[in-house]
């Protein structure tokens, strides 16, 4: 960990593919110990970020900056084996290409999800070869882990269980996570820091509790203002009836509306597409 409690940050970020900006002037920070969402559409940067953050894509503007020391695994979107390893094979290469490795958390892990350490990577399924993956990352004993999109190929009980599995990683061992999915719904409890990526740019940072706080959504009449000041994040409007979703300063207090404007919270699924949608232009 860095001494400033900062595991990962970026500042002034940017990368040109094919003569387009993929990803544009980002700046953040991730700070130790954490679990962080990266969230975003397709096509919004989030594995170019990654990537750069990983040290596989060299930026074109800006820097990077991983705490001193820090070990970082990174799990791509593609889990990239070797199709005719064993999986046994594919721990020795994952102990051969590591300055520290711990072999039986690796194989406790493929152990925990049923993977057969003799079978060709090739013949595995989606579902195990994700598994491998996530197997050679914790072997590596990563303080940084960085994950594009790891349990796409997983059912869904399985992606509960893998899940259960990095958060008792994290609490055990102080290390900070970074990963890329579209299902937000399943960052409920899990996450507790969020990056919003959409076109290149980054939208919104922070704790998520902070940000749940600072985002009430108020439903009554239909008019075209909000009932209370604040950044309009979205408004709908349909029949008599309109709907705002509003960011506030963190501390203040919801000012007073008619009973009809009664302010509700939002989850984190509101949020993140609230801003999605803001993000291109929805509202």
């Amino acid at each position: 960990m860095s001494p400033d409690g900062v595991a990962l940050a970026a500042r002034g970020l940017g990368k040109v593919h094919r003569g387009r900006w993929v990803l544009r002037d980002c700046a953040f920070l991730v700070p130790a110990g954490r679990v962080a969402a990266l969230v975003g559409g397709n096509g919004a940067g989030k594995s170019t970020l990654l990537g750069a953050l990983a040290g596989v894509l060299a930026p074109d503007t800006g820097e990077v900056r991983v705490a001193d020391g820090a070990r970082v695994a990174f799990v791509a979107q593609d889990k990239p084996l070797y199709p005719h390893f064993s999986v046994r094979e594919m721990l020795r290469l994952g102990r051969a290409l590591n300055r520290v490795w711990d072999q039986g958390r690796a194989e406790r892990w493929l152990e925990r999800f049923g993977v057969p350490l003799g079978r060709a990577c090739g013949k595995l399924s989606g579902g195990e070869r994700a598994q491998v993956a996530l197997a050679l990352a914790a072997g590596s004993c990563p303080s940084v882990l960085l994950l594009d999109e790891p349990l796409s190929e997983l059912d869904p009980l399985a992606r509960r269980e893998v899940t259960r599995e990095l958060l008792t990683e994290v609490a055990d061992t102080g290390m900070t996570v970074l990963v890329s999915t579209h299902a937000v719904a399943e960052l409920d409890g899990v996450a507790d820091y969020l990056l919003l990526l959409e076109r290149g740019r980054l939208r919104v940072e922070g704790d998520i509790d902070d940000l749940l706080a600072a985002h009430l959504r108020y439903a009554g009449p239909r008019s075209a203002t909000a009932p209370v000041p604040g950044e309009v994040v979205e408004a709908r409007h349909a029949g008599g009836r309109s709907e705002f979703l509003l960011r506030v300063p963190l501390g203040t207090v919801a000012p007073e509306t008619e009973p009809c404007w009664a302010p509700r919270p939002v989850t984190l699924e509101d949020l993140v597409l609230a801003h999605l949608t803001n993000a291109r232009g929805g509202n």
